[in-house]
């Protein structure tokens, strides 16, 4: 699964690490996680995320 990165604060989101703090299992994809979804460091939303080639 493809990793994205956070353009505002560069953090990078794992799909095997998911994101504990906001509920999201670990190998979830970015793809499958809500548009609601923020930037677990900087709050940004999942819109401002670009794929980490």
């Amino acid at each position: 699964m493809k990793k994205y990165q956070c353009t505002v604060c560069n953090y990078i989101y794992d799909p095997a690490k998911g994101d504990p703090d906001g509920d999201i299992a670990p190998g979830t994809a970015f793809e499958d996680i809500s548009d609601s979804w923020a930037c677990p460091v900087c709050g940004a939303s999942k819109s401002d995320f670009e794929p980490v080639e």
